[in-house]
């Protein structure tokens, strides 16, 4: 259940592959890595409960920190390879980790946070040291490849995305547990997709976001193979689920979009017999899309919705889905409930937002009124989004608080437009959210990436929105569209929306008109 377990039972077995490289870690090689990074940890003062922080982009390194830091019971923190320098310092101190490790690709941010990092225990870069940063490997050469005297289950410490406001780290308690002992999305991948021994993972995504960091961490627990894409790149996923016979993959939708982008030939190239769990999340899928994906690829497709936060967990396979098309499934992990603006519980096909009782614990790190801001007087507690259950008790999400609008005292839900401007032929990406009206406090705005940047002008404008009206009501769809060749998008699937509305709202004190 964990390397050191592995490194005797498989040890030439690949723990991982990083996809374009082709570099390979055993087992073998991840148990001596990851306990060289513990001893080092030690010999630096860190004791199970304190941070370190990782900053680098998807590389062969990534997991020997983080299964040292585990080993060692430290509370790790992955932070974004995409930050500026000023948002790294934030983390960093906000977090109070004791040492850094980051990447010689991402230095030059690395440098420039180097002041505000002078009194950490430890600084250090894979792949080269600069001035100020040690050469990881380097430092860990240094120790025993054993394992430390005290090891104990550490836990990881993620921070929100920031898409409004400054993120904040999402704490699970931390309870020393002994090593070994399976976290709860080791069961959620054996009972619900099916992982084992011989399974193959395909990770597309950034590994310092919730859900690739943590399957693939359960997936090492139970010794099968990762392979590890530096980037996401629609062909390439392909290829890879033929070539290495991928069995689970994990995935977010604008990536099945990007997918459709593909020619018809092009998704034909390659067998993907091989899928038995393709599993999605993080954002609410078009129901176009995840028909076209059903009829693509089989009924493999597996949802779910859920946080870093852990408080709740909803699942949905694509036989349930079909029968109950855009719902996320039902709770697994807690029991829902949808409240108004007064805390009043919602009745079957009403929206409201949405709260877990008797979920997993979890507080927003250095922020008490975030927390209780979270919560009910019952304990329950919420991820700011809005949506309904049906009769069978079947979740629907519509929208995130945040983004919602509000137009003449209508509310108004954009996921719902942007899921139907994204099926245009000419759209490659959509944000759609609430700019200033003077008469209706806000108004609805699209700004549109499209396939190709010639497109963009007022007839193109004009045929989507005809195309959006011709499917939804018309106080829903855009008043009006704006055209960007790349819209912001995090690599985990989500919006920095905040981006593109500024520029609507410019310095105005409130959003409220």
């Amino acid at each position: 259940m964990y390397p050191g377990e592995l490194a005797r039972s498989q040890p030439d077995k690949i723990a991982y592959r990083m996809a374009s490289s082709g570099e390979t870690v055993s087992y073998k090689q991840l148990d001596e890595a990851s306990n060289r990074g513990a001893q080092l940890f030690r010999s630096l003062g860190l004791q199970a409960g304190d941070h370190v922080a990782l900053h680098m982009e998807n590389n062969a390194r990534f997991f020997e920190i983080c299964w040292a830091a585990q080993r060692a019971g430290l509370i790790y923190t992955a932070i974004s390879s995409r930050l500026t320098a000023s948002e790294l310092e934030y983390i960093v101190s906000d977090s109070g980790a004791r040492v850094y490790i980051g990447s010689h690709k991402l230095r030059e941010v690395a440098e420039r946070a180097a002041p505000s990092m002078a009194n950490l225990d430890g600084r250090y870069l894979v792949g080269g040291a600069i001035d100020g940063f040690a050469d990881w490997e380097k430092s860990i050469a240094d120790h025993a490849p054993d394992p430390i005297a005290d090891e104990v289950e550490g836990n990881d410490m993620l921070y929100s995305s920031g898409t409004t406001g400054r993120p904040k780290g999402v704490s699970i308690p931390f309870d020393g547990k002994p090593i070994g002992t399976p976290p709860a999305m080791l069961g959620l991948l054996q009972g619900l997709y099916g992982a084992r021994q011989d399974s193959v993972y395909l990770s597309p995504a950034p590994l310092y976001h919730a859900a690739p960091l943590r399957f693939n961490m359960a997936m090492m627990r139970l010794g099968a193979t990762c392979i590890v894409m530096e980037s996401f790149d629609a062909m390439e996923a392909l290829r890879l689920i033929e070539a290495h016979r991928v069995t689970i993959s994990q995935w977010v939708p604008s990536m099945f979009v990007r997918m459709f982008k593909l020619t018809d030939e092009q998704r034909a190239q390659h067998d993907l017999s091989s899928l038995q769990s393709a599993i999605h999340a993080a954002a609410p899928c078009p129901l176009p899309v995840k028909e076209k994906m059903i009829d693509w690829w089989g009924p493999v497709l597996f949802e779910y919705y859920a946080g870093t936060e852990g408080n709740g967990f909803t699942t949905i396979n694509s036989e349930e889905w079909m029968t109950h098309k855009g719902s996320v499934g039902k709770a697994l992990l807690g029991e829902i409930h949808i409240l108004d603006e007064n805390g009043e519980e919602q009745p079957p096909g009403e929206p409201g937002v949405i709260y877990f009782a008797g979920g997993g614990k979890f507080e927003y790190h250095n922020d008490a009124q975030k927390t209780a801001e979270s919560r009910t007087q019952q304990g329950w507690s919420t991820l700011g989004d809005i949506g309904y259950l049906d009769d069978e008790g079947y979740l629907y999400l519509t929208d995130r608080k945040s983004n919602m609008i509000i137009s003449g005292g209508v509310n108004i839900y954009p996921q719902e437009s942007e899921n139907v401007l994204i099926t245009h032929p000419k759209v490659a990406d959509a944000a759609v959210f609430g700019v200033p009206n003077e008469d209706f406090g806000e108004e609805v705005k699209a700004v549109v990436q499209p396939i190709d940047m010639a497109d963009a002008n007022a007839d193109l404008e004009a045929e989507l929105l005809e195309f959006c009206q011709a499917h939804l009501a018309k106080i829903k769809c855009p008043k009006s569209i704006d055209f960007e060749a790349e819209l912001p998008r995090h690599p985990t699937g989500k919006l920095y929306k905040r981006l593109l509305k500024d520029r609507y709202w410019g310095d105005r004190k409130s959003r409220i008109i």
